[in-house]
């Protein structure tokens, strides 16, 4: 089994609301709620969730954009929390980040050439000759000819950006890329483009992915494993196989009974999510899913499920819900 190279360890943030200039905290908004998992060498972690469900703060973290309000961050044995800013410094150009909006995410006054040679710059590696060598191979890679290394952004389609974004974040040789929805923005034509680079590129150069996204077939196609997150948690966490094939907790369930299937005269029994995703300023009591829950017993109000195996023969298969056996 490939070694886990990325780790957060019963992370959490909270964002504090005060009331107004200079008054007392009045509460604080919980947007990732002890999230622990392990990410090994090479693979893909989809992670998905409705909109507001923690995932892009999750990111954040994890490079340590975002201070985390408690818990760890072990990147290639490392714990990232503890790092000062020199030493950071040097560990993110080992984890890069592939941003959800290719029209926001790349400066609209810098030519192609300079937005791929800007991280070569930033840590001073090679000389000019070598970075534009650099660029080229990279532009390549995400297939993209030498010539456009002139032009701007607004100058490509959604996906031709997405693909600088790409070669942007392998410019410095990362080991880790976090992709934080980048095919969400894009036509569906086009998504599968990118995805199969995404795949291709890792192959070629041994990545391992963080996957962000709200489209379970995207992450279907994409993942070895996934995450399930709602109001910060973890719901459920285990191989893409076995979560499409038999999900273990009932918000899971609902998103797979969601997605549209290619057989319209098949019916199939849905469970609709009622209602919509609670405040994370005020959630509810016990387990967070309960109020849209369709398995829903009175316990479910009062207690808060710890994310455990399924059953002893799979250990690694998780899953938040007092009635996960019967699910």
């Amino acid at each position: 089994m490939n070694r886990a190279i990325l780790k957060a360890v019963h992370l959490s943030k909270e964002y504090p609301i005060r009331g107004g200039f200079l008054s007392s905290k009045r509460g604080a908004i919980k947007a990732v709620q002890n999230v622990s998992f392990e990410l090994p060498e090479g693979k893909t972690l989809g992670v998905v969730g409705e909109s507001g469900c923690g995932k892009s703060t999750l990111a954040r973290l994890l490079l340590r954009l975002e201070e985390p309000t408690s818990g760890e961050v072990i990147f290639d044995g490392e714990n990232l929390a503890n790092l000062p800013p020199s030493k950071l410094f040097a560990y993110r150009r080992k984890m890069q980040m592939v941003f959800q909006d290719p029209y926001s995410s790349l400066n609209p006054r810098l030519t192609v050439e300079e937005i791929i040679r800007d991280p070569l710059i930033v840590y001073r590696i090679g000389s000019r000759a070598e970075q534009l060598k650099r660029v080229e191979e990279l532009l390549q890679k995400v297939g993209l000819s030498a010539e456009t290394m002139k032009r701007y952004p607004h100058e490509f389609s959604g996906g031709q950006r997405q693909r600088i974004g790409v070669a942007r974040a392998l410019a410095l040789n990362p080991k880790v890329v976090i992709a934080d929805e980048p095919v969400s923005s894009l036509d569906v034509s086009v998504q599968a483009q990118v995805l199969n680079l995404l795949v291709s590129l890792q192959k070629e150069m041994g990545l391992t992915y963080l996957f962000i996204t709200h489209d379970l077939s995207v992450v279907e196609f994409i993942s070895d494993e996934i995450i399930v997150m709602y109001l910060g948690r973890i719901m459920e966490k285990g191989t893409t196989q076995t979560i499409f094939a038999k999900p273990a907790h009932p918000y899971t369930r609902a998103l797979l009974e969601a997605v549209p299937r290619p057989e319209p005269k098949k019916r199939r029994e849905k469970s609709l999510l009622p209602g919509e995703t609670p405040s994370p300023l005020n959630p509810p009591s016990g387990c967070p899913f309960h109020p849209r829950c369709a398995f829903m017993i009175p316990d479910c109000k009062k207690t808060l499920p710890e994310l455990e195996a399924v059953s002893a023969a799979d250990p690694s298969r998780l899953a938040a819900c007092i009635r996960k056996a019967e699910i």
